[in-house]
């Protein structure tokens, strides 16, 4: 960005030389561009005046009495790297500024060949290259922790546990929050030792990184559960007990569904926190949406819900697709309406008979579609295709 018309940069010159001093000091008269010029004779002198001060320039002289050479660069970069610094040579240490150069300084100028404008140029174009320089460091230190923070939250996504179960898996994530992976929906699908199939979808109340963090233990403590022998009532009220120890605060709360498929079985055991329904979706293409009676969200009644266990019979061939509530509660068109159960319902039979991949993509893509003049979908989305061979 171009500084503006009324800037004066502030120079520290490090000169022992009042002479030298003196023609820098009528280059600074002299120049088009003003700037707040103030001097010192010594480096101990210039560490002074940068421990307490950041002028945007300095202006270095390699031969100071307590400094000489790349010396006085390296010094002056130790005390401060926020600041552009131009080396000022005899007629005889060109390369000497040129090793500078390379040694972290912005650029420099030789004594008694530099007029008025050459110097002002000089001086505001090596504070516009430490400024794009700082800028690059800035933007890689951001990528590289942006490439960081992606690897821990892929790491951190579930990887379906099951051994030879006749079951195909689709999952989709979307996190509501800009350029990040996890955010506060989960979903885990675990085969026990039994043979039993063990699936879970759930929500954290907000979608930042505090709420990614407990979706994380929450679903870690129910696969760690599930893999114990823990099932039913007794589960997820182990699952609120990690929530009330781990949440930020007592208005955190969380929703899910868990459930239990025994092998060969076509019923399923269900227990619902506070979570919306799911989709049931017929080998014939007929859709239907199942909400069985549940519990409250974990931490809204602390120690004191139930969460009964409630039998759900499926028929042959036919698919169960959970979701999150972020689906759904997008608004419609311009208006405060939202897409609600009875739209995802529609749009559900619109894609009914697809394969999963197609059909739980096209459930998104439908829904965000219909969002997308009130800037699209904008909570976390987790949906999770289960379907039985």
């Amino acid at each position: 960005m171009a500084a503006p018309q009324w800037w004066e940069p502030s120079v520290l010159l490090v000169e022992d030389d009042p002479g030298d001093a003196l023609l820098v000091e009528e280059l600074v008269a002299d120049t088009t561009l003003k700037m707040r010029l103030s001097w010192v004779p010594s480096m101990t002198e210039a560490r002074e005046v940068l421990a307490t001060e950041a002028p945007d320039c300095v202006l270095l002289d390699l031969n100071l009495p307590d400094a000489r050479g790349l010396e006085a660069v390296s010094r002056i970069l130790d005390y401060t790297d926020q600041v552009a610094v131009v080396v000022l040579t005899g007629l005889a240490e060109e390369a000497t500024g040129l090793a500078a150069v390379a040694a972290g300084a912005q650029d420099y100028l030789v004594k008694g060949r530099v007029e008025p404008e050459l110097f002002g140029r000089a001086v505001r174009y090596a504070i516009q290259r430490k400024q794009a320089e700082q800028a690059a460091v800035a933007l890689q230190a951001s990528q590289m922790q942006a490439q960081e923070n992606a690897r821990l939250e892929r790491g951190l996504l579930p990887r379906p546990l099951l051994n030879g179960a006749p079951v195909d898996v689709t999952t989709r994530y979307r996190p509501g929050r800009a350029h990040a992976l996890l955010g506060g929906d989960f979903y885990d699908i675990v085969q026990s030792a039994d043979g039993a199939v063990h699936a879970l979808i759930g929500d954290v109340s907000g979608h930042g990184p505090d709420e990614a963090a407990l979706g994380v233990a929450l679903r870690i403590a129910w696969r760690t559960l599930v893999l114990s022998g823990v099932t039913g009532a007794e589960q997820i009220s182990r699952v609120e007990e990690i929530l009330l120890a781990e949440r930020a605060g007592a208005h955190v709360f969380a929703t899910l569904t868990s459930l239990t498929v025994e092998p060969g079985s076509h019923h399923v055991r269900i227990v619902r926190a506070g979570h919306p329904g799911f989709l049931v979706c017929a080998e014939d293409g007929g859709v239907e949406w199942v909400e069985v009676g549940g519990g409250p969200a974990l931490g809204v009644v602390p120690g004191g819900a139930c969460w009964p266990v409630r039998e759900l019979s499926v028929p042959a061939g036919a698919s169960l697709v959970l979701f999150t509530d972020g689906l759904f509660e997008g608004y419609v068109g311009r208006g405060k309406e939202r897409l609600g159960e009875e739209g995802l319902l529609r749009l559900a039979h619109e894609v009914a008979g697809l394969p999963p991949e197609a059909l739980v993509d096209g459930l998104i893509e439908r829904a965000e579609s219909l969002a997308e003049s009130q800037g699209g979908l904008d909570d976390d989305v987790a949906v999770l295709h289960l379907r039985w061979n």
